[in-house]
């Protein structure tokens, strides 16, 4: 299984959000070219932000090691910044976590060079009392082909998730099915799907418990991928991606429903 590189901005009205990661050569603090370039980036941005850093290894060395090199990794990523960003931007957290995030198992050196990394949560600085409660897209179900345009986000009405879990309830199993009808029928339809999370707005994503990997939002978006794989749908039609809790529908979660709404996959037309 493969795992992607976010670097994802919205700016929709009442909210501005980002993820984005930098990466280390093995046992290195360093920042290259190509990471400086991508944190200068960050610093032209003018919205009142709060910006949270944390450091991450791959597997390789002891627990105590891992947790200083990630520490290096996160104070270099601040002290760039620092001397950088204008006052509409604070720093608000700076954590090394070690190895204890991983977002795989480490089994290639691919996949290792993706766990030596920097993540870089960009949050609105939210007023106190401020809510968000998002306008519902339109459905991908029920929506004519022909109507639809590329690069358009819609929703797949009542396919939500378990909490901590890549697993839909049951209510979507037959929304789910309908998706599979709806791309069989069409075969140039190429889409993405963009799995979400609640709840967990320390960190970028949430764990999947079942896999005990931190990219639960992507595990979601598979999730659903695999179903259509497993059911002859070509691979190369289908993109997964996650956005950890990126975008909620509605913030902050006060009751269930708030959450189950969150733990959702939306969808975007790639190709007609």
């Amino acid at each position: 299984m493969k795992y992607f590189v976010l670097f994802f901005l919205i700016s929709t009205g009442s909210n501005a959000q980002m993820m984005t990661s930098v990466y280390f050569i093995h046992n290195s603090y360093e920042l290259n070219l190509e990471s400086k370039q991508k944190l200068d980036s960050l610093t032209q941005l003018r919205t009142s932000l709060k910006f949270k850093i944390f450091g991450n290894c791959d597997s390789s060395g002891t627990n105590e090691y891992n947790v200083k090199l990630s520490e290096n990794r996160a104070n270099t990523v601040r002290h760039y910044l620092q001397d950088k960003i204008s006052e509409n931007i604070q720093l608000i957290s700076v954590v090394g976590l070690g190895e204890e995030k991983q977002i795989n198992d480490n089994s290639t050196e691919e996949l290792r060079r993706k766990n030596r990394r920097v993540d870089i949560f960009i949050e609105k600085a939210f007023v106190s009392g401020e809510k968000i409660s998002r306008n519902a897209l339109p459905s991908f179900l029920s929506t004519e082909i022909s109507q639809m345009k590329v690069k358009d986000t819609f929703e797949l009405p009542n396919v939500n998730f378990v909490g901590g879990r890549h697993v839909w309830l049951p209510k979507g199993q037959s929304e789910i099915v309908k998706l599979f009808k709806i791309l069989k029928e069409n075969p140039t339809l190429e889409i993405e799907l963009q799995g979400h999370i609640c709840c967990d707005y320390e960190n970028f994503d949430g764990e999947d418990l079942d896999l005990k990997t931190f990219n639960l939002s992507f595990t979601r978006a598979n999730a659903i991928k695999e179903f259509l794989l497993k059911n002859g749908i070509d691979s190369s039609r289908i993109t997964a991606k996650g956005l950890g809790h990126l975008n909620p529908v509605a913030y902050p979660e006060e009751t269930e429903l708030d959450k189950t709404k969150n733990r959702r996959v939306e969808v975007v037309l790639l190709k007609k």
